[in-house]
């Protein structure tokens, strides 16, 4: 039972046609393809006019699926469907709510690749929380406590599935919490942190993986048995 994946996050619209080209080729050799959050140009505050780049680019590269990260949220619902607008691929937070109740986005999807069952939940850092008051007051939406949230995804979901993979846009302190605190979770696809792991991390029974930044790296690797082998490869060319 093995699945390749390639992974990126924090691109920060770097995603430039060089880049894409060497993305493209590794799409083609990978079951499934994930992106971890801050992938488009526009800052926390900032709206785009006009819809980001990076959404066809993901569309055209077969991304299987995305968490926000804290670029792509904002407080306002005008904002955040800016920063959306173009968006045709699954994206992913189990900890984003709108302020009224229900969550904005789905927290999870199960799919099957070659026969095997896969479980991928998102979670990102909380940009409002109910402790903040006054920024609670103007914001459209709440952020629940990713850990947790996370944690009870996988508990809901472990049962009906062969391998569970997190989205995490996090950092990797949280990741390694999250890792510690459950272990029914096999993968963890981070970022946030723009922590470069040559390699895979393994904390209990739990695989992290991130790669730091701006479109330096990108993650490919192989879940076999237990195991995610791999690691980070650089985008020739790209400083």
């Amino acid at each position: 039972m093995s699945l390749s994946l390639l992974h990126t996050n924090d691109l920060h619209g770097h995603l430039t046609s060089e880049t894409k080209g060497a993305l493209q080729a590794w799409r083609a050799e990978s079951d499934l393809y994930f992106d971890t959050g801050d992938a488009i140009k526009a800052g926390n505050l900032a709206i785009p006019l006009r819809p980001e780049a990076v959404w066809q680019d993901l569309a055209e590269l077969r991304c299987t699926a995305s968490v926000p990260g804290n670029r792509e949220s904002h407080p306002l619902a005008a904002g955040w469907s800016a920063k959306t607008a173009g968006l045709s691929h699954p994206l992913l937070c189990g900890n984003f709510r709108f302020k009224s109740g229900g969550l904005v986005l789905p927290g999870s999807l199960e799919l099957e690749v070659k026969g095997i069952r896969v479980g991928v939940l998102g979670v990102m850092v909380p940009m409002v929380t109910e402790r903040m008051k006054a920024s609670l007051a103007a914001s459209a939406f709440v952020w629940d406590q990713p850990v947790p949230s996370a944690v009870r995804m996988a508990e809901e979901m472990r049962s009906r599935v062969d391998v569970l993979i997190a989205l995490t846009h996090i950092g990797i302190a949280k990741d390694r919490e999250l890792a510690q605190a459950t272990d029914l979770i096999d993968i963890i696809l981070g970022g946030h942190s723009h922590t470069v792991l040559d390699v895979p991390e393994k904390v209990g029974r739990t695989w992290i993986a991130q790669g730091g930044s701006h479109a330096r790296f990108a993650g490919r690797y192989v879940w076999e048995n237990g195991v995610l082998s791999g690691g980070l490869v650089p985008w020739k060319g790209v400083k």
